[in-house]
C-alpha cells in the first residue's frame, strides 16, 4: 500500500492567555493519500481553517502545537516554525478566503505571479516565469491574460481575483493545495465557475486537495472524502457520498439539515433550519461530549467522552449512539 502524502495523529492547538488557554483543537486526525481530495466541514468556530495555518505554520506566536504523530511525503514533521515554512509555496500552495484582500494592490498581477514562483524556480529567468504565469493565468479561465498580466488587482472582479489566487497556488506545482472557504466572498454564478475551475484542474493534475468549508455541497462537488469538525474535534468521517447519505452523528444530520435547497429558497413557507445553543467557550470545554449541550438526542452517558465509533463502510464517528 502506498503510503499517504499526509497524516497526523492527534493535532491539538491551544492559545496560552492570562491565566488560562483555549484549546483550539483537540486530539484531531487526518490523513490525505495522494492525488485524493478531502474535505473539513463545519461552521464557524469549529477549527476548520486552524488546521491548515498549522500545516503551513502560520499560527499566532502564542500558539502551542502537538502532535503524537505527523509525517507530510514520506518525512516526519513537528510543527516548528522552521520546517513548516519550508513546505510553503513549494510542496503545499493555499488559495486564502478572500481574494479581495489576497493579493497586493501595489503590484501588477504579472509581477506577483512572477515572484510567486521565485522560491520554486530561484534560477528560472524572468521572461520563462512570465511566458508561464500567462499560461497558468489562461488556463484557469482569464481571458485576454496576455494584457491582464500587467492589470491590477483592483481591476479584476471578485471572481476574476480568486482565478488569480488559483493561478498563484497552482504555478508552484504544489504536492498538496489547501482551498480554504475558495467561494465564500463570491455570488451563486460566480462560485459555480471557479468551482468547475478547481474541479477541471483536479482532474488534469496529480495535487492532493485539502478543501475547508461550511458548505456540504461545495464539499460532495470537490471531495473524495470528508472531515466534520465541531468546537476543534473530528465528530464524523469518511468517504463523501455515505457521510452525507447517511450520517452517523448527531451534528453532521444537523449541519445537513440546515443546507438550503436552491429550488426552494424563494419559497416563503420554507423554515430555515438552525441548530440551537453556541459552540462551547474553547477555554471552558466540557469534560464529556462536545456536542452534547446543543444535541437533541443527548442521554445521560453523553457526560462522557464517547469513543471513536467505527462502521462498516469504513467510517469513524464519536457519539455513543448507534446510528439507525
Amino acid at each position: 500500500m502506498t503510503a499517504a502524502l499526509l497524516t497526523i495523529e492527534n493535532l491539538n492547538v491551544s492559545y496560552r492567555g492570562r491565566g488560562h488557554s483555549a484549546h483550539i483543537l483537540d486530539g484531531v486526525d487526518l490523513e490525505i493519500g495522494h492525488g485524493q481530495s478531502v474535505g473539513l466541514v463545519g461552521e464557524s468556530g469549529s477549527g476548520k481553517s486552524t488546521v491548515a495555518f498549522a500545516l503551513l505554520g502560520l499560527l499566532a506566536d502564542n500558539a502551542e502545537v502537538s502532535a503524537d504523530h505527523a509525517a507530510f511525503d514520506g518525512r516526519t514533521q513537528d510543527f516548528a516554525k522552521r520546517e513548516t515554512a519550508s513546505l510553503r509555496g513549494t510542496d503545499i500552495a493555499m488559495i486564502f478566503q478572500d481574494p479581495m484582500t489576497a493579493l497586493n494592490p501595489m503590484f501588477s498581477i504579472g509581477t506577483q505571479l512572477v515572484d510567486i514562483q521565485r522560491r520554486r524556480f530561484p534560477k528560472e529567468s524572468r521572461k520563462a516565469l512570465w511566458a508561464r504565469a500567462q499560461a497558468v493565468l489562461a488556463d484557469v479561465g482569464v481571458q485576454d491574460a496576455a494584457a491582464r498580466m500587467h492589470r491590477y488587482p483592483h481591476e479584476f472582479s471578485g471572481g476574476m481575483r480568486q482565478r488569480v489566487v488559483i493561478a498563484m497556488a497552482l504555478l508552484v506545482e504544489p504536492k498538496l493545495l489547501i482551498a480554504d472557504e475558495p467561494t465564500t466572498a463570491l455570488d451563486a454564478t460566480i462560485e459555480a465557475q471557479v468551482v468547475e475551475v478547481l474541479h477541471r484542474l483536479r482532474q488534469r493534475t496529480s495535487a492532493s486537495m485539502l478543501v475547508v468549508s461550511h458548505s456540504m455541497g461545495l464539499i460532495a462537488e470537490l471531495c473524495d472524502s470528508v472531515v466534520v469538525m465541531y468546537a476543534g474535534t473530528v465528530v464524523e468521517s469518511g468517504k463523501v457520498a455515505d457521510v452525507l447519505h447517511r450520517p452517523r452523528h448527531p451534528y453532521t444530520r444537523a449541519l445537513l439539515a440546515c443546507e438550503i435547497d436552491p429550488f426552494a429558497a424563494f419559497d416563503p413557507s420554507q423554515d430555515l433550519a438552525t441548530i440551537p445553543g453556541t459552540v462551547p467557550d474553547p477555554s471552558r470545554r466540557p469534560q464529556g461530549c462536545i456536542f452534547a449541550g446543543r444535541c437533541p438526542a443527548r442521554h445521560d452517558r453523553c457526560s462522557e467522552k464517547p469513543p471513536q465509533q467505527q462502521a462498516g463502510d469504513g467510517r469513524t464517528y464519536a457519539c455513543w449512539l448507534e446510528a439507525a
